[in-house]
Order: C-alpha cells, then sequence, then structure tokens
C-alpha cells in the first residue's frame, strides 16, 4: 500500500517569519483576517505582534479569543457565528493547539455546513470542501497543529475529547517564528516541549510508520531532546531548536498517527483539565514500557537521537531500558511530575479507560491494547 504525506503547501521558518502574513494574504487577494487566538494572548501583548503588522498595513480584520485551553464544542460553533458576522475571508490563528484546533473546527465547517453540530467530525471526517484559507502562527512548541491534518475538540457535556482526522483542515500556511514563542513561560514550555517529544516517539513506533516520517520523527526527537532544557530556560538556540523540531514530529505524525500515550492523555484533559503535554509527559514511559515487548528493536535509534551514552555498544533490553530513562530524566529535567498522583481518581478508572480505547489514536498503537491493560496502566501511575 502507498504512503500518503500531506504538508503544508508553503511554511516559514526562523525570526522574522512573521513577515510573511501580510504580504500573503494581500497577494491571495483576501480583504479580511479572521484573527483566533486565546485571551491570554491578548492580554500579554503576544497577539499584538501579528495584529501590529495587520493594523500598519490597513488590512482589516477582527479578532476572536472566546477559546479555552482545552478547546469545546461551543467555542467552535461561536467561532463559526464570529466569523460569519464578521463578514471574513480568511483564518489567521495565533496560539498552540487550542488556538490552532479551534480555527481548523471552524474552517471546515464555514465551508461544509453539513458538519455544524461539531461531533460529527471526529473521526475520518468526509469533508468534501477544504476549510478557510487559513495563515497558522504557533506561540508554542509543541502541538504542530500547524502543519497536521489532525485537530482535538472537548465534548463537555459528555467529558471527553474527540479527535478529528482532516486532510482537508491543514492549513495552507504555516509561520514558525521562534520569536513568537519566546514569552512562554517554563511551565508550558516544558508541557509542549513534552508533547512534541511524545509526537516523534510515539509517531516512531507507530504501526502506520513509514521510511519518511522515520526520517523526521528521528531528526525531530534529535532536536527535542537536544533543545528543550534550553528552551526552557528561554536561550534563543533552545527556543529556535524547538520551533524546528516540534514542526518536523508534526511532519511525521499527522500522517502515520500516534497510540495509547495519547490515547489515555485525551481523557485526562477533558476530565481534570490537565495539560495536555503534563498528561503526555508522565505517560511516555508507561506507553514505552507497554509497547517493548513488541517495538522495543527501535528503542535504540530512539536512544542514539537522544544521544544516550553507549548505546551501540549495548544489547536490545538494555538499549530500550536505557532509552526509557532518557525519556524520564528530560522530563524531570523540565520538571515535569514522575506520576498522576493527585490528578487520577479511581473512581474514574473505567471511565477513562473507556475513553482511551474509544479514542481515535488507538489503533496506531503497535501493541495490541485490552481494556484490562489500559486500567492497569492507568492504576499504575496513582
Amino acid at each position: 500500500m502507498a504512503d500518503r504525506i500531506v504538508l503544508n503547501p508553503i511554511s516559514y521558518h526562523g525570526h522574522g517569519a512573521i513577515e510573511n502574513i501580510v504580504p500573503t494574504l494581500q497577494q491571495k487577494g483576501f480583504k479580511k483576517a479572521f484573527v483566533a487566538t486565546d485571551p491570554d494572548l491578548l492580554k500579554f501583548g503576544v497577539s499584538k505582534k501579528v495584529t501590529d503588522l495587520l493594523d500598519k498595513a490597513g488590512f482589516a480584520y477582527e479578532v476572536y479569543s472566546d477559546i479555552k485551553p482545552n478547546p469545546t464544542i461551543e467555542n467552535v460553533q461561536n467561532g463559526v457565528a464570529a466569523f460569519k458576522a464578521a463578514g471574513a475571508d480568511c483564518i489567521v490563528a495565533i496560539g498552540g493547539g487550542s488556538a490552532m484546533d479551534t480555527s481548523k473546527a471552524i474552517g471546515i465547517i464555514v465551508e461544509n455546513p453539513e458538519f455544524a453540530d461539531v461531533r460529527s467530525l471526529e473521526g475520518v471526517a468526509p469533508t468534501k470542501k477544504h476549510a478557510v484559507f487559513t495563515i497558522a502562527v504557533p506561540t508554542t512548541a509543541g502541538t504542530a497543529a500547524e502543519v497536521t491534518i489532525n485537530y482535538v475538540i472537548t465534548d463537555v457535556e459528555k467529558k471527553r475529547k474527540f479527535v478529528c482526522v482532516d486532510v482537508n483542515d491543514i492549513p495552507e500556511i504555516a509561520v514558525v517564528d521562534p520569536d513568537m514563542m519566546s514569552t512562554m513561560p517554563k511551565g508550558l514550555t516544558a508541557a509542549t516541549g513534552m508533547d512534541a517529544l511524545t509526537h516523534a516517539i510515539e509517531g516512531y513506533i507507530t504501526r502506520g510508520h513509514c521510511a519518511i516520517s522515520d526520517m523526521f520523527h528521528l531528526e525531530a526527537i534529535r532536536l527535542i531532546a537536544k533543545s528543550l532544557r534550553g528552551a526552557v530556560e528561554n536561550t534563543p538556540e533552545g527556543r529556535e531548536g524547538m520551533a524546528l523540531g516540534q514542526y518536523i514530529a508534526g511532519m511525521g505524525f499527522s500522517n502515520v498517527g500516534l497510540g495509547i500515550v495519547h490515547s489515555m492523555a485525551h481523557g485526562l484533559s477533558a476530565l481534570y483539565d490537565t495539560p495536555h503535554g503534563v498528561a503526555c509527559a508522565i505517560l511516555l514511559p508507561v506507553g514505552l514500557e507497554y509497547n517493548k515487548a513488541v517495538s522495543g528493536e527501535r528503542y535504540r535509534a530512539i536512544g542514539k537521537a537522544m544521544e544516550v551514552p553507549y548505546i551501540d555498544s549495548m544489547n536490545d533490553e538494555d538499549a530500550a531500558a536505557a532509552t526509557i530513562a532518557a525519556v524520564k530524566k528530560l522530563s524531570a529535567d523540565v520538571g515535569i511530575p514522575a506520576n498522576l498522583k493527585g490528578i487520577l481518581k479511581e473512581e474514574d478508572v473505567d471511565f477513562l479507560t473507556a475513553s482511551a480505547m474509544a479514542d481515535a489514536c488507538m489503533p496506531g498503537n503497535p501493541r495490541e491494547a485490552t481494556s484490562e491493560d489500559v486500567a492497569a496502566l492507568y492504576r499504575s501511575q496513582m
């Protein structure tokens, strides 16, 4: 079977990349932008770096900021109504995964109104038209939503997250400027960075991996392992490395899928509002231990990318153990909790297990998981 790779038609990378936003909109003939961002980015002036450029050029826009950290169905539906009321003809999404995921859903529904209930987009959505033209400007180095064909929405009523997969949602333009990430606090930098590492590692061992995705994921692992500690300390080199590393991870996993770690993490965010990156970071070593029986031979390459000393001289078992230890150390070094104590409640394990088993990421896991397996993995972290 042929491997399919879907990427942005155009992406800009590096310091000053946001200078390309206004010329692109003008060249495409657009007249008014719908700027989707979250309230904190407005409050702290991060979004202003882009809106100042729009103001300077006299380019019309309207800001939409009804976006929660784990965006909801209501955020999307309100956004669709706001987009139509604004008379906009394009979207500029500024933020982390929340703003970009909300923008993807808005853009899809505007062009495919038969999916207005949002829940119908879960899984592989059979939309017919590409989303509204979108420029995605990430302000976190983690989700890579600017280059993926996925987005995640929270169903508050059912207390669950659902993953939508659609080649029609990928932004036409990604603008990855490390200057947009320089004001991220340490905790958010650490959490989003570990999310990016989870993308790269899960993508490397997922069932659907291929030669092209392997190339992306190993380079992403190398960059993230080298850069995350520095990014948390806000060094220019760390920020630059993470901006690129998380994007490259997205180039891979978006096309081949993820696995049990993301399946389990989604439920924690939906139920407890746990930051997604924190949930992924805690569960990544757990998932690696679980999958070692079927994917352990691939862990050596992960360890080499993370520069684990002497890994070439180790047998497969020791190499896998050293790789998992390196993941744990990186997570600890950037301040991520070691387990789910104080977060996970016993009475929620069955519900979380059912949510994980139904999650769109679960089929990509290299090892077939049962409900009993998933429940045991949750409980191992209490």
